[in-house]
């Protein structure tokens, strides 16, 4: 038996496929997972992500404590509700883990994920000696992600005014409290949409709201197929403590403007990009033929092999996808190795959809 989070029951009565997830029981799905993928892409979906592990930094030092924990620079955040994404990186600029980071009236939010919830708060606690912090891990709160083009609508149906309100002015890629609540419009799907932090003992009658209001729930499943056609990184297949932001797609999170500000890592990384001693990228495949692309399959290019992070059947594009880490001079058509034959695949930059378009 796994962690459970206060929306348990709400899955198991709508008929949740219960799986292991990160040591938490979660719905992978309740029936159709491309069903569910779809009414994210055409309408609105909700995933209950309270799994996630969400860190108050407070205190006189949050700001430069940050900008020595994390590889973007919590300066660029201009006003309190600003977002950035970036990455948490050991000396060896491998990733310990990615997050999203809100500039809030108390210090800063950071949403990290659950399977490296142990990992990263000893490594926070790790680096605070000298500064004057506050880590402060928040178990109480729930989050809730409402998905799809339809969502902030049809989200705004069930809110109070005050909450509606501040739905409606939200800007992407920003989070502000409201009543007790903290919504940011943010997500995991490559669709509008906001995730909405709340007490737990508020977020059973919130999902029964939006039920009735027609989000349909979505699970596990639909998720990663949403995150990997949207060309985001699952952290622990496409990235992990041995790969680099350079080989993760990430490059654009590491901040550099700041000569002074020497985060965790900088070395190495300033070495790796002034020497461009970059082995691997990180691409996409399409393979449009029958067949589905799997994590650890082989991929072979005119450069040397790679090898598949992340890969699954697309429900927007109607064949499979995937990520592949290969070396970095490879180019477009390269073969990926299926049950010992190899199967001619095309490289792409990612993403692959965009707001339930293909974009490639």
């Amino acid at each position: 038996m796994g962690n459970k989070t206060i929306l348990y029951t709400q899955h198991v009565e709508a008929g949740g496929k219960i799986v292991d997830f990160g040591g938490w029981d979660m719905p992978l799905h309740y029936g159709s997972q491309i069903e569910e993928h779809k009414q994210v892409r055409d309408s609105a979906g909700m995933f209950d992500v309270s799994h996630m592990t969400i860190v108050d930094i407070e205190g006189s030092d949050a700001k430069t404590y940050l900008q020595r924990l994390l590889a973007n620079d919590v300066n660029r955040l201009s006003s309190p509700g600003r977002a950035l994404y970036t990455a948490m990186l050991n000396e060896q600029g491998g990733i310990i883990d990615d997050l999203i980071v809100y500039l809030t009236e108390t210090g800063y939010r950071l949403v990290v994920n659950c399977g490296t919830r142990e990992k990263d708060l000893a490594w926070m606690e790790q680096q605070s000696p000298g500064f004057n912090v506050n880590i402060i891990e928040r178990p109480e709160l729930a989050i809730i992600a409402v998905q799809g083009p339809d969502s902030l609508r049809k989200l705004i149906k069930v809110l109070d005014p005050q909450r509606a309100a501040l739905v409606a002015r939200l800007k992407t890629f920003q989070g502000l409290p409201v009543a007790g609540w903290f919504i940011g419009r943010t997500g995991y799907t490559g669709e509008d949409g906001v995730e909405i932090i709340l007490p737990q003992e508020q977020a059973v009658e919130l999902w029964q709201a939006l039920v009735e209001g027609g989000v349909a729930p979505a699970g596990l499943g639909a998720r990663d197929t949403l995150r990997l056609e949207a060309g985001f990184n699952l952290y622990g297949s496409d990235m992990d403590e041995s790969i680099t932001p350079f080989e993760a797609n990430m490059a654009w999170t590491i901040s550099w403007t700041n000569e002074t500000r020497d985060f965790i890592g900088r070395g190495t990384l300033q070495t790796i990009r002034a020497d461009q001693s970059q082995q691997f990228k990180l691409v996409g495949l399409v393979m449009t033929e029958r067949g589905v692309l799997r994590g650890h399959q082989k991929v072979i290019t005119a450069h040397g092999e790679g090898e598949i992070t992340s890969g699954t059947f697309s429900p927007t594009l109607g064949y499979s996808i995937a990520f592949a880490r290969v070396p970095v001079d490879a180019e477009e058509n390269c073969q990926v190795e299926i049950r010992n034959k190899l199967i001619e695949v095309k490289m792409v930059k990612l993403p692959f959809v965009r707001h339930g378009k293909k974009v490639f």
